[in-house]
């Protein structure tokens, strides 16, 4: 059986992200690696955040703060946010760590070594006033476009047109505000990926062929527009160093590698922090290298694509060594705000500290992931996040639960009751529960999340349908054996729906299964392990006398008062519209 390894795109360092970042990477990345450990495979679910290049050293400018200290400030502040999301991480790791800087030179040397990497002269600007080359984002300007005056050197981020430092009229240091600027010549290291475009065709034909068409697709356009040389350091304070050892000169410079270069090495890099808390019981290169019993998948938005499925593989195949290189690509369309962008900058949409605030994780677990951008960009409304959670989440699941355990504590008492033995009704429910098991595991294992949170509630709306069809209310009236028959099987149903509910809600499934008192449920209710289709047809998990408690309401409903506070904070309806 193979082992599991999974990374969701690193979250960049510079601010808390919002819905989006959450639903296109590390929420999916999370719902699979639960299922995984759920049914007893070996998972390993590594990420870190992303903590060099421009905007790092900018954000800590801005705070007064030595870039160090806000990267780790950040980082806290991510990690926090990610335990409120119930994010099951094996490991959160940074990558300004001295693993990641010992891994990303060891690259660099290797492809030096083989012929990938050459140096060469550019024209670059030179700020007088701040002493030092400037990178594209460190020089700021108007757009000669669109007439932005806050336009970057590598891009408007008002038109989105691609720019050139050279082209922005008023250019001007971001660092120092100085427009004493001028163009010189300096040396960069070069990725040649012209020389391995060939390889990462074979490679991309040979494994790409059963990832989503979003990802293939991002992949091959790269490729039929052919792979450019690319810089691969940058004129930075922050970063990992360029090796003196193999690059004296320029690592007298001060020379650092881009960002780009060593953040997906950053997957190895926390692998290995995470062995080096405990190096002997874990070793990381069973992981990474020669590791043919492990199947990798990573998560990540359309954007990041190109980077994951071209550049990184190119930099690992001209090592010529044996690294993991990934087996599926799992890429996600945008989520938008009111069909426009959510944004970081401009604070527009709800953000993941925001959210929290408002209401529990598992509210917006289950509605990222029933909603899940997949096959094209979806649209964040209150009214379908209200709509979500007040029909499948309060209605159809805490509902059923509440009604069942209230009823059957007030007319037999605190433990599962007996009643008659299960009859045709029971044995029907009992196919059907297996059915939709079926397809939902099948849903989970394709990493289909909006068809696997359809199938999760057609599991709940069965249990719905039985109690409805059996009315224990009215069999009660006449035959209580009946009743209680009925109550124990939809008990049984709650800790079944305790178990599969997990990877979406995990606290509310921890809830659902510490109402019953069985002696071989694991006493800190953390995980639940997967049940076969046989026993969930059985429904069997919970016998008779079993001492139980009524959880408190799992699901709130959102109220219209609810929605307009939201709408009024956030924004909402024809305001909101790009």
């Amino acid at each position: 059986m193979a082992r599991h390894l999974i990374t969701s795109a690193l979250p960049y360092i510079n601010g808390i992200k919002h819905l989006g970042n959450m639903v296109g990477s590390m929420l999916p990345a999370d719902v699979y690696a639960r299922f995984l450990r759920q049914t007893g495979r070996e998972t390993l679910y590594i990420c870190a955040t992303d903590e060099h290049g421009t905007p790092a050293e900018l954000g800590a400018k801005e705070l007064g703060l030595p870039v160090d200290a806000f990267c780790a400030q950040q980082h806290d502040a991510q990690k926090a946010i990610y335990e409120g999301f119930g994010l099951s991480f094996d490991y959160f790791g940074r990558s300004s760590s001295p693993e990641n800087r010992e891994i990303t030179q060891h690259f660099a040397r290797q492809l030096q070594k083989n012929g990938f990497i050459e140096e060469r002269s550019i024209r670059q600007v030179y700020s007088l006033a701040d002493g030092r080359f400037l990178p594209d984002r460190y020089i700021v300007g108007t757009c000669p476009h669109c007439g932005y005056d806050k336009a970057r050197g590598d891009q408007c981020e008002n038109c989105t047109r691609v720019l050139d430092p050279t082209d922005l009229i008023d250019a001007r240091s971001a660092i120092s505000g100085s427009s004493e600027l001028e163009v010189r010549e300096t040396k960069h290291l070069f990725l040649l990926q012209s020389k391995l475009q060939g390889e990462v065709e074979a490679w991309i034909d040979e494994h790409g062929k059963d990832w989503p068409i979003l990802a293939s697709s991002i992949a091959r356009k790269w490729l039929t527009e052919g792979l450019n040389d690319r810089a691969i350091t940058r004129d930075l304070d922050w970063g990992v160093p360029v090796p003196a050892d193999t690059w004296p000169e320029l690592a007298a410079e001060g020379k650092v590698f881009y960002v780009w270069f060593d953040a997906p090495i950053e997957y190895i890099g926390a692998t290995k922090e995470w062995a080096d808390q405990d190096p002997e019981n874990r070793d990381w290169k069973s992981w990474w290298y020669e590791a043919t019993d492990v199947r990798y998948t990573q998560f990540m938005g359309k954007d990041n694509v190109p980077f994951h499925t071209v550049m990184f593989p190119a930099t690992q195949l001209g090592t010529r060594e044996p690294w993991k290189k990934v087996d599926y690509v799992k890429a996600f369309n945008w989520l938008n705000y009111y069909g426009g962008k959510f944004s970081t900058s401009q604070k527009r949409g709800v953000f993941t500290h925001d959210a929290l605030e408002l209401l529990p994780a598992d509210y917006w677990r289950y509605f990222m992931m029933a909603n899940a951008p997949e096959s094209d960009d979806t649209s964040f409304t209150w009214e379908l996040f209200s709509a979500t959670v007040n029909k499948d989440l309060a209605d159809v699941l805490g509902n059923f639960v509440n009604r069942v355990l209230s009823f059957s504590k007030k007319r037999f008492g605190e433990e599962v009751p007996a009643g008659a033995e299960a009859g045709e009704a029971e044995a029907t429910l009992g196919r059907e529960i297996a059915q939709l098991l079926q397809e939902y595991e099948e849903h989970m294992e394709a990493m289909q999340f909006r068809k696997a949170a359809q199938a999760l509630r057609a599991l709940w709306s069965a249990g719905n349908s039985y109690l409805e069809t059996k009315a224990p209310w009215l069999e009660i009236k006449t035959d209580p054996d009946a009743a209680a028959l009925t109550l124990r099987t939809a008990m049984n149903l709650i800790h079944l729906y305790s178990i599969v509910s997990e990877p979406f809600i995990p606290a509310s499934a921890a809830a659902m299964r510490s109402a019953f008192a069985l002696t071989d449920t694991a006493p800190d209710q953390t995980r639940a392990t997967w049940v076969s289709r046989d026993e969930a047809a059985s429904l069997s998990f919970v016998p008779a006398g079993t001492p139980f408690t009524v959880p408190p309401v799992l699901f709130a409903k959102i109220t219209e008062e609810d929605l307009e506070s939201y709408r009024e904070r956030f924004g909402g309806g024809d305001d909101s519209a790009a």
